[in-house]
């Protein structure tokens, strides 16, 4: 009876893909089980396999390839249903959005999960019990992952390659190949304990070889990590080469229709915590969210607060909105302004990947004008996209800016823009009590190692951070922990990170997509 139940097509198609999928979460921060997707993903694949092999006579009433979908597409709904419920949280600050609550919890995911259904269906016919076939497979993980990423207004959350945010000396490939060939990689080595289900002479020779693989690429991070240190130890840090910089974690809540009192009182707590020394250089640098509902010239009238406590030797860093007037309407940015003691705006840049439904609405005209919906953050109209990227230059520092949910996204580090230090301020308290903060600081890590480039983050009621130039964090605030941290921050060369990053993506799914094609040739023959 068990046994009949287990090679049934609900078990096997829908109960067992879904387990599958919700428990790719322990996976990801803050549990960082990573070991399991040396399971998950493999029983991935054999049941995938197993139904194929039999949906012609166990299951020969049902469609042949519905049942492969279905097992990507049962096993996407649950790797997003655990994987994003933190969004849920963003929608009960205001009472308008709470309907919206099983909509973010069922609905996207259901979308979310159409990713996984097509990779399975496109290589799920094809698939066997051998290498080639776990090469196939990975890369339809691999290019949806990707896809995922791109299309629409991308969405590369939770990827496979996150799962090792923990372990840096596992991701010192990054600069080397980029992130999306890395995360095949991370793919290709989940899969190779199948090599010891495989009958193949050569099976067992192939897994020793992807061991050797995992091992040696830890062995060299490892090395990478420890040269790095001790060039890190060994350097003079002078002004010239280095920016000593306080990061600021309130602790804010989340509170719309802020008052002008509650700014001053906002603006003085900054300030007692930064608590500048007047004859130290220094880069004071605030998070998102700050300032909720006010823009750039309504923060001027405190301006007096800021030339009383800095002085001509500090920079504050901080996110606010902006608003540009135009003949056809007012354009609102959510920026981020570098300021001096005199309130003088140094630089300000406009956040270019918004995020959809938290700071722009899709088909706004429907949504606003038919159904009377709005942004969950604060105002009714949409925030406007910036216009291009910049960096702030000051003397030998070349700041590259990020805000947010913009730090998830790879491609926009990866510019010919001269960089030697990543800004990320962030507005964490959307997340509440989720695992969310801890995914979202993930990504982090892993765009400081890309760009060889230590990273600063400021984030409210998430983790604020020192992270080097190898991902190592050197200083840190955990979620709902009021304080400051300051470090001596050096500028980092990083002239040799290369950028035709997708480039080596694609020539390894090229290579595997042929390799598959030559082997299925000759096996036919």
């Amino acid at each position: 009876m068990i046994f009949s139940f287990l090679t049934s097509r609900f078990f096997l198609v829908f109960l067992f893909p879904f387990m599958l999928g919700i428990s790719t979460v322990f996976s990801f921060q803050p549990f960082n089980l990573s070991y399991i997707n040396f399971f998950i993903i493999p029983a991935l694949f054999l049941v995938t396999t197993y139904v194929q092999k039999k949906s012609k006579n166990i299951y020969r009433k049902k469609p042949y390839l519905l049942n492969i979908f279905l097992i990507g597409y049962v096993f996407g709904f649950g790797f997003f249903l655990t994987g994003t419920s933190w969004i849920s949280n963003s929608l009960t600050f205001d009472d308008n959005f709470k309907f919206l609550i099983p909509i973010s919890i069922i609905v996207l995911p259901l979308l979310l999960g159409i990713f996984f259904g097509l990779g399975n269906l496109i290589v799920g016919p094809f698939l066997k019990n051998n290498f080639i076939s776990i090469l196939l497979f990975s890369s339809s993980l691999a290019i949806m992952d990707f896809v995922r990423a791109k299309i629409f207004t991308g969405f590369p959350w939770n990827l496979w390659a996150y799962t090792w945010s923990w372990t840096p000396d596992m991701l010192q490939l990054l600069p080397i190949i980029g992130f999306f060939a890395f995360n095949f990689f991370c793919i290709i080595i989940f899969c190779s304990p199948l090599l010891l289900f495989f009958k193949n002479k050569f099976s067992l020779t192939i897994f020793i070889f992807f061991g050797i693989i995992f091992f040696g690429n830890y062995i060299y991070g490892s090395s990478v990590i420890k040269k790095n240190n001790n060039y890190l130890e060994q350097s003079k840090l002078t002004p010239e080469n280095s920016i000593f910089t306080k990061i600021v974690s309130p602790n804010f809540d989340i509170k719309f229709n802020l008052s002008n009192r509650d700014v001053n009182e906002n603006i003085l707590k900054l300030i007692k915590y930064s608590a500048p020394d007047k004859n130290k250089r220094t880069l004071f640098v605030w998070p998102e969210g700050v300032f909720t509902g006010f823009n750039i010239e309504q923060i001027k009238q405190y301006k007096f607060l800021f030339e009383k406590a800095f002085s001509d030797n500090h920079l504050i860093l901080f996110g606010v909105n902006s608003l540009v007037e135009g003949e056809d309407k007012n354009q609102i940015f959510n920026s981020l302004v570098i300021i001096n003691n005199k309130f003088e705006i140094l630089f300000k840049y406009d956040k270019l990947k918004l995020v959809p439904f938290g700071e722009f609405l899709p088909f706004e005209n429907i949504l606003s004008n038919n159904l009377g919906l709005k942004k969950i953050t604060e105002g009714y109209g949409s925030f406007s996209k910036g216009k291009k990227r910049k960096v702030f230059l000051l003397d030998n520092l070349k700041l590259f800016p990020l805000i947010c949910y913009e730090i998830i996204f790879p491609a926009l580090t990866q510019t010919q823009d001269l960089k030697n230090v990543i800004v990320n301020i962030s507005e964490d308290a959307w997340f509440g009590e989720t695992s969310g903060p801890d995914q979202h600081f993930a990504k982090a890590i892993f765009r400081s190692i890309e760009n060889n480039v230590f990273l600063i983050r400021s984030a409210n009621k998430g983790f604020s951070a020192f992270i080097d130039n190898k991902g190592i964090v050197k200083k840190m605030l955990s979620p709902n922990e009021t304080g400051v941290i300051e470090l001596n921050v050096p500028f980092t060369n990083n002239a040799q990170v290369k950028y035709k990053i997708d480039l080596i993506f694609f020539v390894l799914l090229f290579t595997c997509f042929l390799s598959f094609l030559i082997f299925n040739k000759n096996e036919n023959r």
